[in-house]
């Protein structure tokens, strides 16, 4: 039986949870400087805020998630059989 590992980094909720967590800190950042003049237009909610801070939350449940259940690939490619 061939020996496992995990996808580590290669898996893809590792990827989304950065990309989202990324733009999360961005809209976080932004929503914390916002003008109260723009605060204004979204009917006193800072959309930026709130938003950023949900993006980050989705993240760190997308890690959490390959972390708690990670995908386990072979550690060497199968050998394909000879033609019969």
């Amino acid at each position: 039986m061939a020996d496992k590992q995990k996808a580590g980094a290669f898996d893809i909720r590792v990827v989304i949870a950065l990309l989202i967590g990324v733009y999360g800190v961005v809209l976080t950042i932004l929503g914390i400087i916002a003008d109260p003049a723009e605060v204004d237009k979204a009917d006193g909610l800072n959309i930026n805020l709130w938003g950023g801070i949900a993006m980050l939350v989705f993240a760190a449940i997308f890690v959490t998630w390959s972390r708690l259940r990670p995908i386990v690939v072979p550690a060497e490619p199968a050998e394909e059989s000879a033609a019969e």
